[in-house]
């Protein structure tokens, strides 16, 4: 079997496992090449049924990186290509449409803003940032045949943001952070790890309804390395007792207005609250 044909099982198989609803997606997973990503192998890879060890793929050869697995960016720092399914399911839901544009948020060496790439086409555009140097580099190298992207080695918590369509953080935040919710367009959309001082959390995915209001819902429980600059430990603290509660179902909303905590705030933060309250307009 070809690379070329393994990428297309590959992408093939995510459909399935990821209950893809979007050819685009499908056909962006089937035409970009993994390996560009990944640095020389053999590599070094996680597989979901054992997250505590890598184990080496037995040599160089590309397909073996076509599999449901995480692969090693930089082992020692826990930095991985993520899981290909769960980023299929979250670039489903988040329904990433030709000619956005889009911020991807701790891009890594850039593989899944490539796939984001892939579906937003020359007519839209990506912001790809990255705070480690090294990573940035790599990124801006293997992201060179996308010319509808831009690297920026910056820090994605204080960096001004252009206004985008989509924002897609690739690290875990305690909590939205404002420059983030104000970039957003009309309609726009986040999609953030909220994840708890031991990582762990769920992925959060925000729609910009007006100003002070957006629709809120948890998509999927995750695990991230943190975003070092979007973390408050009393916030995870509070974090991760709100999602023993109920793991974030009852969440409808994200609200900016100021009010004072009531029965319906699910996380109350200051400037923000994940609300129970459905948005204005909907049942």
């Amino acid at each position: 079997m070809t690379t070329e044909r393994a990428r297309q099982h590959y992408a093939e198989e995510l459909r399935f496992t990821a209950a893809v609803r979007s050819p685009a997606l499908v056909a962006a997973f089937a035409a970009v090449p993994r390996e560009q990503f990944l640095g020389a192998g053999p590599w070094r890879i996680k597989s979901p049924m054992n997250l505590a060890a890598y184990w080496t793929s037995p040599d160089a050869d590309p397909r073996h990186v076509y599999h449901d697995v995480l692969v090693a960016l930089d082992e020692g720092r826990g930095i991985n290509n993520g899981q290909p399914s769960l980023w299929a399911r979250l670039f489903d839901e988040l329904a990433v449409s030709a000619g956005e544009h889009m911020i991807h948020l701790g891009c890594g060496t850039g593989y899944y803003t490539a796939i984001a790439a892939e579906m937003i086409g020359p007519t839209g555009g990506i912001t790809a940032i990255e705070i480690d140097p090294a990573l940035a580099e790599r990124a801006r190298v293997a992201l060179a045949p996308w010319p509808h992207v831009r690297v920026r080695q910056a820090d994605g918590s204080r960096i001004g943001l252009d206004p985008a369509d989509v924002i897609m953080a690739s690290a875990g935040a305690s909590h939205p952070l404002d420059i983030w919710l104000n970039a957003l367009k009309s309609g726009g959309r986040l999609m953030m790890p909220m994840t708890s001082n031991r990582r762990g959390g769920s992925m959060l995915l925000a729609t910009r309804r007006d100003k002070a209001e957006f629709a809120a819902r948890f998509v999927c429980p995750v695990g991230f390395i943190d975003f070092a600059g979007a973390r408050d430990r009393k916030i995870g603290e509070r974090l991760a007792k709100a999602l023993a509660r109920d793991g974030g179902a009852s969440v409808k909303s994200l609200r900016r207005d100021s009010h004072s905590r009531t029965g319906t705030c699910w996380l109350h933060g200051e400037g923000w609250c994940l609300s129970r309250r459905a948005p204005a307009g909907t049942k």
